[in-house]
């Protein structure tokens, strides 16, 4: 399970280096060998260990072939996957195109998902948690329509 909002860098040649937290994990889990695309929603990427991606590529040959939102996704997840892998370092390129896309600079949050990450920009993740916050405490939502979330 990967999980932790970790504050990576991005260095001149456009690579992350994995957290060491992760490697251990990725290593047993995929060798390595991972896919990097658009997240459908957010101004970020995803970051699958390939048998994650696999099981997503699976569920998205089931999507429709006709239907407009089926093939959007499709459009999106899969028209930017990208197949990556952990150099010797445990670190991974990039690639300019998905970069640009997200407006990913210099400094980065690597977040954990469950299974999966997201890469987020510094200030676009800063100002993501401020909105989520937002959103968690607006007192006008039904609070019967959230998960019973005991702590």
């Amino acid at each position: 399970m990967f999980r932790g909002a970790n504050a990576i860098n991005l260095d001149a040649k456009g690579r992350i280096a994995m957290p060491a937290r992760y490697r251990e994990q990725l290593v047993v889990e995929c060798a390595g060998s991972m896919v990097v695309t658009k997240d459908l929603f957010d101004p970020c990427l995803l970051l699958f260990p390939i048998p994650e991606w696999e099981s997503l590529e699976t569920k998205l040959a089931g999507l429709s072939s006709t239907n407009r939102q089926h093939r959007a996704i499709k459009h999106i997840l899969l028209g930017h996957a990208t197949d990556i892998e952990l150099d010797k370092n445990s670190r991974f390129l990039v690639p300019p195109s998905l970069r640009q896309l997200v407006g990913l600079e210099k400094h980065l949050f690597l977040v954990g998902n469950g299974r999966s990450f997201q890469i987020w920009d510094e200030a676009q993740w800063n100002s993501q948690i401020e909105d989520d916050l937002a959103l968690v405490t607006d007192q006008s939502l039904d609070s019967e329509q959230l998960p019973d979330l005991s702590f």
